[in-house]
């Protein structure tokens, strides 16, 4: 197949490269909680399990969980479509998230931070590496517990295309059989 193509803004490049799904970031600091949405992350290792997440210097969510050297990323399903864009809307420096938007926080198993309880996954999570924070606001995170639902197998993840707009993930397409097995 064949594409016809046009010149396309350079600023919108990103609704065709972010394909990880929005998550919601939670974190914690001397009894202050805070969440965030993001969608700007990455898996940069396997052992460890590494992910590099872009957080926003005037995000309060981030003052937390730099403060604290801890997050955990909480993975919402399509059903929490609108609370996701919600808390991405406001702060936690002037609301109290979970209670606003009716979320459960959830005590962790190694970290400070809470789970938020209606997300199909949470991955506790400390800081690994913080070099590039100052510079590019990247952090590297290390997943140190990870809590997946048992079903459904394949989720409806919320992935976000720019200017409003989300597409929709939970279809599967299997072509395990073409790999080769050290490379799945």
């Amino acid at each position: 197949m064949t594409y016809r193509k046009r010149d396309y803004p350079l600023g919108d490049i990103r609704r065709h490269l972010e394909t990880g799904p929005i998550v919601l970031v939670s974190a914690a600091y001397k009894g202050e909680t805070a969440i965030m949405t993001m969608g700007w992350h990455m898996v940069m290792e396997f052992e460890p399990a590494l992910i590099g997440c872009y957080m926003w210097t005037e995000n309060h969510s981030r003052t937390l969980a730099q403060t604290s050297k801890e997050c955990v990323i909480n993975i919402p399903t399509v059903d929490l479509i609108d609370t996701v864009v919600k808390i991405g809307n406001s702060s936690s420096a002037e609301i109290d998230k979970f209670a606003a938007f009716g979320l459960t926080p959830v005590k962790a198993a190694k970290v400070g931070a809470p789970l938020i309880k209606e997300c199909y996954a949470n991955f506790e999570c400390r800081l690994y590496d913080a070099k590039l924070a100052r510079k590019y606001s990247l952090f590297v995170w290390e997943v140190v517990k990870a809590h997946v639902a048992i079903s459904p197998k394949n989720p409806r993840t919320i992935h976000y295309r720019g200017h409003g707009e989300f597409t929709v993930a939970g279809q599967t397409i299997s072509r395990r059989r073409l790999f080769k097995p050290e490379m799945l």
